[in-house]
Parts: structure tokens; sequence; C-alpha cells
């Protein structure tokens, strides 16, 4: 990477991005210089840089360092020894095994920071024809998927324990020793995922809709009170922030959004008539609501 490129600027992003911006950028820059995609001279290069930039930014200790201290903070001998100014280690996190070093390479996922590595890994598998490693898939409820779960899977007859974290998505590709493992998700009836977003839909009356109130919602983490504004209409949606996917790289959570669908009695009485044909004379006008 060409010295003290400013890795805001490679993802072009703001300095005050947000994780899940950040991973979007990400996401966006690596499909288009993906080496096995993008044939020019300089893509595997540019992919590097944008992928080196990312594991910075994505990891909230790392872009805290590099806010203070910009790419100091990875040099040998920079804020004395670690993951960012020199010496070397380890450790686990879930399935994922980590080192770093001096070189200020940061966290290596799976004994490796090759960055189609990370490519596959943060995509799910590389859609380009690399060279797989053997592979098992594990399914998953939606829940379980949100909320991480230590699954048992069977590989070679061998019954073993697999921690997965939380925020994971159908397609994500976990490495564990010498293998990967391919999550597929079930559907939920209750709740539609979209990246780290979460989407329900909420019935009320056209009554409620009209004059506002407090209504339970079901979400991830189980009923909540949210209050309906007075004069809601039909097909709104209600952000719920921070309610949504955790974030399986970095920290952080997604919205949970809420659409409205007012159901419209097909018949009333001959007081709701009366009712209803007062407040149209009141409004002035057809189709009050």
């Amino acid at each position: 990477m060409a010295a003290n490129v400013d890795y805001y600027t490679l993802l072009g992003v703001p300095k005050s991005a947000t994780a899940d911006e950040i991973k979007k950028a990400y996401r966006k820059l690596a499909l288009e210089y993906h080496p096995d995609r993008n044939k020019s001279k300089e893509a595997e290069g540019k992919f590097k840089e944008i992928t080196k930039a990312y594991e910075v930014l994505s990891n909230e200790e790392k872009r805290s360092a590099y806010d203070q201290l910009g790419h100091a903070a990875f040099e040998q001998g920079a804020g004395g020894q670690g993951p960012f100014g020199g010496g070397s280690g380890g450790g686990q996190y879930g399935p994922f095994n980590y080192s770093y070093s001096t070189n200020g390479g940061g966290f290596d996922f799976g004994g490796s920071s090759d960055p189609f590595e990370i490519f596959e890994q943060f995509f799910g598998g590389s859609p380009f024809g690399r060279q797989r490693r053997p592979a098992y898939s594990a399914t998953l409820t939606f829940m379980e998927a949100v909320k991480g779960i230590e699954k048992e899977v069977v590989i070679d007859g061998k019954r073993q324990k697999i921690k997965i974290p939380a925020g994971v998505d159908k397609g994500t590709r976990i490495r564990f020793q010498d293998y990967d493992l391919v999550i597929d998700v079930l559907p939920d009836a209750r709740f539609m995922r979209e990246g780290s977003d979460v989407v329900s839909e909420k019935v009320i009356s056209f009554t409620q809709a009209a004059l506002g109130g407090e209504i339970g919602v079901e979400t991830v983490d189980g009923e909540i009170k949210i209050r309906i504004p007075e004069g809601t209409q039909p097909g709104a949606l209600i952000r719920l922030n921070g309610r949504g996917i955790p974030h399986v790289r970095g920290s952080g959570r997604g919205s949970h959004y809420v659409k409205i669908k007012v159901i419209i009695p097909k018949k009333f009485t001959k007081r709701q008539k009366e009712l209803l044909e007062e407040l149209e004379k009141e409004t002035g006008k057809k189709g009050w609501f």
C-alpha cells in the first residue's frame, strides 16, 4: 500500500461513518476490484489496500487507535507492544483462530491474513472459482443465527461442537480446523432479514392508525411496546434502532423496521356508519383516512 493513504479515503467514507456504512463501502469496492473479476493491472493491489483499510476500520479497538495515531499505530514500536505497536500473540474467538505479529498486520482469522480469504469469509465464499477447503453444512433457525449458538455437527463420523457467532447469515462460511462450515438459515414466519436489519409486519385497526396509541411488537429480543403516531398511514415503516441483527465483524446491530398494515372492516353497524358519516362531514372531504 502506498505510504500514508488514509483508510477512510480508500473506502470513500467519512470519519463519522457507522460500522454498517463501512461494511457496505467495502462490499461494493471488494466486488469491483477482486482480481478474479477485475483483470486490470492495478486490481489486486487496490483490492489488498481496501481490505487492509476494512480490517482496521471494522474493528472498534483498531479504529480508535488509527483515529488517534494514524498509520503510526500499526508501526513497529508505536504505542508499545501488542497487536498495534509490535509484538505477537494470538487466541480464539468462537470457531475463529487469530494471531498478530510485529508487522502490524492486525488480526488474522483462520491463521491467514490473505485478503482473498477475508473476501470469502465476508461474502460467504468467493464466486470466482478459487480452490475450496472441504465444506460441511449446518442448518440454523432464524433465531439461532441472530443470537449465536454452540452447534453439534458430525464430521467424518465424529461429533464436534462449534460455537457459531451471533449474526451469521445464509451462505456464511466459518473456518474451523481444516474445513469450512457453510451456514444455512431457515426462514421465520415473523421476521424477514435484509442485511443486518429485520423487517416485520404489524396489523392494526384503522381507528388505531387514525388515533394513534401504544401497541406490542415482537422483536428478536422479545415483545416490546411502541407508540403508533396519530394519523399513521398504511405501509408506514417505524424504525427501532439497534433492535436488528448483530454485526458478525465489529460491534453494533442493525435496526428493526415495523411495517404497518391497516385493516379496514368490510362491514359496519348502523351506528358505526353514522359516526363515519359525521366524521366525513366534519373533514369536508372524501378519503379522510
